[in-house]
């Protein structure tokens, strides 16, 4: 689930707010409650601004509670209106709760609220700074649904009214997140640049770099901003978050799992906080971790976006027709506008699970017709939270589970094996030795799996390709093999061609045999390409000669 975690980078790139009063203590009590939000505290933020309410129920504070739970990782649209509507019955005249209000239309889908929070800065006759800000906030706080244009000129405007005082390091932040929106990464690191001085905590500012340079998949100068915040700060938790998204690019999986730890360590227990840190485990295919996290908040939460989540964990599980009803229940209960296209791709997969042991053939015609349908949504939008066509190949074929492979032939050379890879999954040499081993005895479940797994180590050593679809073709999941051996193809440097000639003959040949009942096309190029390597391949020159009479 590659799109769950690069991205939620604007959680990180919303900073703290620095609001002048009268009272000191006062003051200072608002920035701790809004320095938390930043750190991802969502919990201590809003027993903060609760305090607040009770010390003093003004239309400030209550904008204050209602903008936590639009800013926590997936936002409570219903008790940021309540706050919000709090507010405004404090100060019929509250323009920052009339921006709150304006915000979750906007984050529901509705557009118009563009135009209503440009009418209520209009109102506010662009007099105070922070008003200028939470708008600009606001049309830069949803992926997407925003307006950068804008929120850049109500920024412009605030730093201008704040720079009679100091102008607070988050217009900027805010600034930035906006030039990132508008795909400007130059303005955007400006924006940070300028942050950097000005920030009391400057891990905030060098995580916000970080996110922007792996965004602009700058990888080398990603992890040196990332690791310049933990340097700083050890203790602030969105710095490990970024560094758990880069290290599942890199499929650095137990690194990730310890940046997981670590931001878990360092947030706090507010649910829609453990429901983000669910995610991130899913994504780092850790699927144990993910349904211990989630179990332990699941009735927490009330948002739907739980079920989408368990759905997800269910399919990886087998379990399709559960799966099923928790998709169900999460299109049912959510607004449309959160409907994604790897969720319709996901729909299409259970489907497709569902399919497969369906007896009534007219039900199965109609679900097999569904996942080509839902799948093609997921792929037309180039979404790559799943490798589709080889899911789907491995629905068809029986994808090997760690259940097949432990009930299948074994040996004490393959149990001590296993032994060792357990104790370090990051063993190669013994992940290697493991996959051959159970090749050896035709456990081919077994060795599927432990292929899969060096190749998530080492996602450029294309022979792990090689021998995944050698395995899915012994285990007779053809569709799986054709997928697995284009990938070995593909990851060959063109410098080690010479060196994997003979492999490369042979993958070219096996796509071509299984490609030439259903594209003619493609077996006769891949033929073509065998023989070019190879022209005494005997199988090659064989198949050759039967598709192009």
């Amino acid at each position: 689930m590659k799109d769950i975690m690069i991205m939620n980078v604007k959680k990180i790139a919303f900073g703290a707010a620095v609001v002048f009063f009268a009272n000191f203590s006062f003051a200072q009590t608002l920035q701790d409650g809004i320095n938390s939000i930043d750190s991802d505290k969502f919990a201590q933020a809003k027993t903060n601004f609760t305090d607040m309410i009770a010390k003093a129920p003004t239309a400030e504070n209550y904008f204050y509670l209602g903008n936590t739970f639009l800013r926590q990782g997936e936002p409570d649209f219903a008790k940021a209106t309540e706050s919000f509507n709090k507010g405004l019955a404090a100060d019929n005249k509250s323009y920052l709760n009339k921006i709150g209000l304006a915000a979750v239309k906007l984050g529901k889908g509705d557009k118009a609220a563009v135009a209503e929070i440009q009418k209520i800065v209009s109102d506010s006759r662009e007099k105070d700074a922070e008003v200028l800000f939470r708008a600009a906030e606001a049309l830069t706080l949803f992926e997407k649904n925003n307006s950068p244009d804008l929120a850049i000129q109500f920024l412009n405007k605030a730093i201008e009214r704040a720079q009679k005082k100091e102008v607070p390091a988050n217009y900027y932040y805010t600034l930035g997140d906006a030039y990132r929106l508008k795909k400007i990464p130059g303005d955007a690191m400006t924006a940070y640049d300028k942050a950097l001085p000005l920030a009391k905590n400057k891990a905030s500012v060098y995580a916000r770099m970080g996110t922007l340079w792996m965004a602009a998949q700058q990888w080398k100068l990603a992890k040196e901003n990332i690791d310049k915040a933990v340097g700083v700060d050890a203790t602030y938790a969105p710095a490990y978050k970024a560094l758990a998204a880069y290290d599942i690019k890199y499929q650095q999986n137990d690194k990730a799992t310890q940046d997981l730890i670590n931001y878990t360590k360092y947030a706090d227990e507010d649910p829609y906080t453990q429901l983000e840190i669910s995610k991130l485990y899913f994504t780092n295919e850790d699927y144990t971790n993910s349904k211990a996290v989630l179990d332990k908040i699941f009735d927490k939460i009330d948002d739907p976006i739980k079920f989408k989540l368990r759905a997800y964990q269910l399919y990886a599980d087998g379990k399709y027709a559960e799966a099923k009803q928790n998709m169900d229940s999460f299109a049912s209960q959510a607004d449309k506008s959160r409907m994604q296209p790897a969720d319709q791709g996901l729909q299409g997969l259970i489907a497709a699970g569902l399919a497969k042991d369906e007896k009534d053939a007219a039900k199965k015609t109609a679900l097999t017709t569904e996942a080509q349908q839902k799948v093609a949504i997921a792929k037309a939008a180039k979404d790559e939270t799943m490798k589709w066509d080889m899911e789907l190949a491995k629905i068809a074929g029986g994808g090997a589970t760690q259940g097949s492979a432990d009930s299948g032939p074994t040996n004490p050379t393959i149990e001590g094996l296993k032994q060792k890879v357990a104790a370090n999954t990051q063993d190669t040499d013994s992940l290697f030795k493991l996959a051959t081993a159970y090749q050896d005895v035709k456990n081919w479940n077994g060795a599927i799996l432990t292929w899969q797994k060096m190749s998530t180590l080492l996602p450029d050593w294309a022979p792990a390709y090689y021998s995944q679809g050698y395995s899915y073709q012994q285990a007779g999941n053809n569709d799986a093999a054709k997928i697995a051996y284009e990938k070995f193809i593909s990851t060959v440097k063109p410098a080690d061609t010479e060196a994997n000639k003979q492999t490369l003959a042979y993958a070219y040949f096996a796509v071509a045999y299984m490609s030439k009942d259903s594209d003619i096309a493609k077996a006769k190029d891949y033929v073509a390409k065998s023989l070019q390597l190879d022209p005494t391949y005997q199988d090659a020159v064989k198949l050759n000669g039967e598709i192009n009479k």
